[in-house]
């Protein structure tokens, strides 16, 4: 089983919007708290916001579909584009 530092939320990245930092830094803008940060090598995502995610699909508006996936923990649903 993953160690999750949130109960309720998760976000998986696919490789190639994990690894890009353009697409980092607009999901870092996007994302109204603060889930994503972006660095030099990509998109890190910052597992203490987790659980604060509103379900706003704003970041996977911002990034191609299929690269962002939200998964509601607490009943087994994916929110994902594509």
């Amino acid at each position: 089983m993953r160690d999750l530092d949130g109960t309720f939320i998760d976000v998986d990245l696919a490789p190639k919007a994990a690894d890009d930092p353009e697409l980092a830094r607009k999901l870092e803008e996007v994302c109204p708290v603060d889930i994503f940060k972006a660095t030099d090598a990509g998109t890190e995502v910052v597992r203490e916001n987790l659980d604060e995610c509103v379900l706003c699909e704003l970041c996977l508006e911002a990034a191609p579909p299929g690269t962002v996936v939200v998964k509601k923990l607490y009943d087994g649903t994916e929110l994902r584009r594509g």
